[in-house]
């Protein structure tokens, strides 16, 4: 984290409430506005480290929960943790193993920015991109997504392709989201599928 950020009233309210990441609040401020993780929903979290949605998730199902990263991610009681990058083929068949049936996908990652503004927002999107692909590979039909974003080129793109996927699709900022920053989430749910899906519905 930032040292300029290192005091702001968010930081101090995730140290005092036992939270890893400022970024808790905006998952928080998400499931409140927009019901997207229910009671027994298992979750995929993409981007995981330093493991604040996890936290989050623990209050939010009773479901499994299994969070990616490239960086280790610190216990958490029955949760699973895969270090690795979630766009590499072998560590997703480590997630198909240890999560058969996923309802919910939740992806907070985003690259390493190199300040090139542009060379960074196609970075961004292509990251996206192979979000949205893992999650159509691996959700139920009926299943959600969330998933940050930055807005720039090629943004609505990315978005004409998550509403070819999901009935129902909007773009948020958060409350706990700082100010000045380009960064979104966008909110999916209710997973289309194929139709030659046998997958289980997602239940309401």
């Amino acid at each position: 984290m930032g040292s300029q950020w290192s005091k702001d009233s968010v930081y101090k309210r995730a140290v005092r409430d036992g939270y890893r990441a400022r970024s808790a609040y905006k998952l928080i401020d998400i499931n409140e506005r927009y019901n997207v993780i229910r009671t027994t929903d298992n979750v995929l979290d993409l981007g995981a480290a330093p493991g604040s949605w996890l936290q989050v998730l623990k209050s939010m199902t009773e479901g499994h929960l299994c969070g990616v990263d490239l960086n280790p991610i610190v216990h958490l009681d029955n949760v699973t943790t895969i270090t690795g990058d979630f766009t590499d083929p072998a560590v997703q068949t480590k997630i198909r193993e240890v999560m058969p049936v996923v309802n919910v996908v939740i992806c907070d990652a985003a690259p390493h920015l190199s300040g090139s503004k542009s060379f960074d927002q196609v970075r961004v999107m292509a990251l996206n991109e192979e979000a949205l692909d893992l999650a159509v590979s691996l959700l139920n039909q009926g299943g959600n997504m969330v998933m940050k974003s930055f807005q720039g080129t090629d943004f609505n793109d990315l978005l004409d392709l998550v509403k070819q996927k999901f009935y129902f699709v909007r773009v948020i900022r958060s409350v706990a989201t700082r100010k000045g920053s380009t960064e979104c989430y966008i909110i999916a749910k209710n997973f289309i599928g194929a139709a030659n899906d046998d997958r289980k519905p997602h239940e309401s």
